[in-house]
């Protein structure tokens, strides 16, 4: 499949325009819904599971790139969603496929940008804005698509830079849930931190038996208290953790009193709350086949990640907090524990199967093992 054959493969064929916040400008094929949409532009590199990938909350704020360059070719079943609806802004790829075959499929994916009311971006030099992002570092970026009339017209450059940086947008009252629910299970009871939950960190806890009550980023220790929990669970989410000022306030709560546990954005917290930095990656992590080095075991996991933010090394000394994993690649932080004080916590996503299903078993069988000996430890009968 050629440049030249894209717009064949789209109904209604629409021009899109990327403009970055350094001067760059591509001119591409639109698909999804027309419109006009800014954020930061980051890239992943799954060569599969874009269902996944857009409907996962750690997004939101950011336009979605795809190294890989065929999307679209499977369709779009929603059997992978990870939440109710698309989080990033903007899809953008280099090339798209919009007759699917599958036998899960069912609808488009150009389909479920139009129902989401989201812009996608086709037939562009993803290899060279990919370079671009991870020698830079991400950036602002503004994607117009629509008639050729309405987009020519528009300083999508000027656009990207006007919008406010990430790390100073509250992001988590937009994907956190309304109101607190339960998955009703017969083991202990763990009060969950919604900040961006994906659908596969409660199935991993659900299939083990856990009694699992979700409660809202901005949950108060009152409100965590009010469910008696056993155990204190920070979920995934996106933007900066210092934000996460509610979240940061239960850990230092009950950090000591019953086990804790996160995964991503709640790695991120955990760390700040016992005393731990974090700062912002150049590019992230966003991708499934990130290598992470375990330190006691002496294993190296592939996992997926997706992540802008990470804690910073040695900042954990002091905090009683050790760490047992690192990346790889390029250090940094992917893991941390406390003996002392039941806390567990990883960077990548074990509940996601990017392939490989070695970090799953592993996390969370950790998790039934702190909470049985703390229930041990206190008697619980």
């Amino acid at each position: 499949m050629y440049l030249g054959d894209l717009a064949s493969c789209v109904a209604d064929t629409m021009i899109g325009v990327l403009g970055l916040e350094d001067g760059t400008m591509v001119q591409g094929t639109g698909f999804g819904a027309p419109g006009v949409v800014s954020g930061e532009l980051v890239f992943t590199t799954i060569m599969s599971g874009y269902e996944e990938a857009l409907t996962d909350p750690s997004y939101h704020g950011q336009m979605l790139m795809f190294t890989y360059p065929l999307q679209g070719n499977y369709g779009v079943s929603g059997d992978d969603f990870q939440s109710d609806r698309m989080w990033p802004k903007a899809m953008v790829s280099r090339e798209y496929w919009d007759r699917p075959t599958h036998h899960r499929v069912s609808r488009t994916l150009n389909k479920f940008l139009q129902d989401e009311g989201k812009p996608g971006l086709c037939g562009v030099d993803t290899r060279m804005l990919t370079l671009k992002v991870r020698t830079q570092g991400v950036m602002r970026a503004t994607i117009a698509v629509g008639e050729k009339e309405e987009i020519f017209g528009l300083d999508v450059v000027s656009m990207a830079r006007s919008q406010a940086d990430i790390s100073v947008q509250d992001l988590l009252g937009d994907v956190t849930c309304k109101a607190p629910y339960r998955i009703e299970g017969r083991g202990p009871r763990i009060a969950m931190l919604d900040l961006g939950l994906k659908r596969n960190i409660l199935k991993s806890l659900s299939c083990r038996g856990f009694d699992v009550h979700v409660l809202p980023a901005h949950a108060s220790v009152s409100d965590i208290e009010a469910v008696s929990p056993e155990a204190l669970f920070v979920s995934n989410g996106p933007g900066d953790p210092e934000r996460a000022y509610e979240a940061i306030d239960a850990v230092k709560h009950f950090a000591g009193e019953i086990p804790v546990f996160g995964i991503c954005l709640g790695h991120q917290i955990i760390s700040l709350a016992l005393g731990a930095q974090t700062f912002k990656l150049k590019f992230g992590h966003h991708g499934g086949n990130q290598p992470v080095k375990d330190l006691e075991k002496k294993i190296v996991y592939i996992t997926s990640q997706n992540h802008n933010f990470a804690v910073v090394p040695g900042s954990e000394e002091g905090t009683g907090l050790k760490i047992t994993q690192l990346n790889a690649n390029d250090g940094t932080v992917e893991g941390i524990k406390s003996d002392k004080m039941n806390i567990l916590a990883v960077q990548y996503h074990p509940e996601a199967h990017p392939g490989p299903l070695c970090t799953e078993d592993p996390f969370f069988s950790a998790v039934d093992i702190m909470m049985k000996r703390k229930d041990s430890s206190s008697g619980r009968r």
